[in-house]
């Protein structure tokens, strides 16, 4: 069974940075594509960003665009969203989510809890 633990949310100020990690367990992380979706209340979940196995391929919402940056390290079985430059608006939950097809970064199999970001003004 796969278990995914999000850390790292909290409280930030608009403009600062935080640094969210998942880490994943029960079978070969390498063998995943990662996203990131969030939901804010009172709206549907979104796409935040999504990485390929490999890491080679990335996604990311227009809103997010050069702000927020995944990455992941597969010895680690872990990938991170770093977010900078951080605005009210960000505020959600924020949930890793794991998809069996390596390469795709629209099909999620798997889900995290969330952990939750509020940014203040």
């Amino acid at each position: 069974q796969v278990q995914l633990v999000e850390f790292g949310g909290g409280l930030a100020q608009a403009g600062g940075s935080l640094r969210l990690s998942c880490v994943v367990s029960g079978r070969t992380f390498s063998s995943y594509a990662m996203g990131w979706f969030r939901q804010a209340p009172g709206k549907e979940r979104e796409f935040v960003t999504g990485i390929s196995w490999n890491g080679r391929t990335t996604a990311y919402a227009d809103s997010v665009k050069g702000r927020f940056t995944i990455s992941r390290d597969n010895a680690k079985s872990t990938v991170y969203l770093q977010m900078n430059t951080l605005k009210p608006e960000d505020s959600a939950v924020y949930v890793c989510a794991a998809g069996r097809n390596a390469y795709s970064l629209v099909d999620y199999d798997y889900w995290g809890q969330g952990t939750q970001v509020t940014v203040s003004s």
